[in-house]
């Protein structure tokens, strides 16, 4: 599913709210939000701004991380992963 990067997380929505968060990050990182190699937000900061708990951020951020958008360096934070091509690209290139 299509995620606004400016949308905000619907309790009653079919999807669980960590994938209406890992979509809205995908959908952040994807429009140049924050840079490869750079931070993204804390997450504090995701748990504040998107009203969600530390552990359903923690899923997201996990999600993205599998998919290979994201690295956690431990106790330094969150970052966007290099990536040479989309997502969609590079999963139609396999």
């Amino acid at each position: 599913m299509e995620y606004d990067a400016d949308a905000e997380i619907i309790r009653d929505a079919p999807e669980p709210p960590f994938q209406q968060l890992a979509g809205i990050l995908r959908t952040r990182i994807q429009r140049g939000d924050w840079a490869p190699r750079r931070p993204i937000l804390s997450e504090t900061r995701l748990c504040e701004d998107y009203g969600l708990s530390r552990p359903t951020v923690r899923r997201a951020i996990a999600a993205l991380v599998k998919e290979g958008r994201l690295f956690v360096v431990p106790q330094r934070g969150t970052y966007v992963a290099d990536r040479s091509a989309p997502a969609s690209e590079d999963e139609s290139a396999e």
